[in-house]
């Protein structure tokens, strides 16, 4: 059986031209915001990607179809769609084979992104390991997917609701290699730095590109996060925004939200608690990120 990719018009052409291309997920979409300001963030995220010389390539499912790329009318009425599923490597394929529509997340992203041939993919925050997960065992299967499949992952750090420093752990035991975009220190999603260092940096897109090249050449297995910092007018401070984080995770043990309803239900709360500016500084990051997997894509293709 060959699994059928359906591409959009836009990136059905980059690839007959060899033009770059950047994976975008669809949760933000379903899952992230309301509609209609769900759609408007996609596609000022696409628009910021192909001001910078590539083209956008957002994935989901509909109706059992995996596309790669989502034309306006798709894109609306994903925004609008109602009881989305939430798909990774575990239920993405049982989705697909039963006609339903789910919006990828960072995992089932470079799945999709890797069997189209697309090598960049840009996100907000990748999932990890949560606070508590030596009781729970929740840890987020982007982890491992990064250490499987051969995609650059752009990304603000890990969402600081997660335990940073275990999630460095984990990266470092399945062998990703995380590379801090142009500072010495991890970035903490919505704020610039952590007290965490990060395992490796560098300072070029062309660096970036040719550290994924020379894995490839080497027969390692897996992809690269790029740790890029929130732009500094957009950030909140750790000290500002960690104690609204602590809040939230107490909030979310005591109503007993477990397993994928935790990430939502964490941001919703900080997203009322900090009056919007968590959402606000979540855009700014996911354009941020667009721009630098443009220049990466680029550099990939030889631009």
């Amino acid at each position: 059986m060959t699994l059928p990719l359906h591409f959009s018009d836009e990136v059905a052409a980059a690839r007959d031209t060899g033009a770059p291309i950047v994976a975008l997920e669809s949760t933000i979409i379903t899952h992230g915001m309301p509609f209609p300001q769900n759609v408007e963030t996609a596609r000022a995220v696409e628009a910021v990607i192909r001001d910078n010389g590539a083209v956008p390539a957002t994935i989901a499912v509909l109706e059992g179809r995996l596309h790669i790329g989502l034309n306006d009318e798709q894109l609306d009425a994903l925004g609008q769609a109602k009881g989305v599923a939430k798909l990774s490597r575990a239920d993405m394929a049982a989705c697909i084979a039963t006609g339903g529509t789910g919006a990828t997340t960072v995992a089932a992203t470079m799945i999709a992104a890797h069997l189209a041939g697309i090598s960049v993919f840009a996100t907000g925050g990748i999932g990890g390991v949560h606070r508590g997960a030596e009781t729970s065992f929740d840890i987020s299967a982007d982890l491992r997917e990064l250490s499987k499949t051969p995609v650059t992952v752009v990304a603000a750090g890990a969402k600081a609701i997660l335990d940073l420093p275990k999630t460095l752990e984990v990266l470092e035991t399945l062998g990703v290699p995380v590379i801090a975009f142009g500072q010495d220190s991890f970035p903490a999603f919505w704020s610039r730095k952590s007290d965490l260092a990060a395992p490796l940096r560098l300072d070029s897109a062309d660096q970036i590109a040719a550290a994924a090249k020379t894995r490839a050449s080497m027969g390692l297995e897996g992809g690269q996060l790029i740790a890029n910092p929130i732009p500094i007018e957009a950030e909140i401070p750790r000290e500002v925004i960690t104690p609204v984080i602590e809040e939230a995770l107490i909030a979310a043990e005591a109503d007993g939200i477990s397993a994928k309803n935790v990430t939502p239900y964490l941001l919703d709360r900080i997203f009322h608690a900090t009056e919007g500016a968590s959402l606000t500084a979540n855009i700014a990051l996911v354009k941020n990120n667009a721009r630098l997997a443009s220049h990466i894509a680029r550099a990939f293709a030889g631009d």
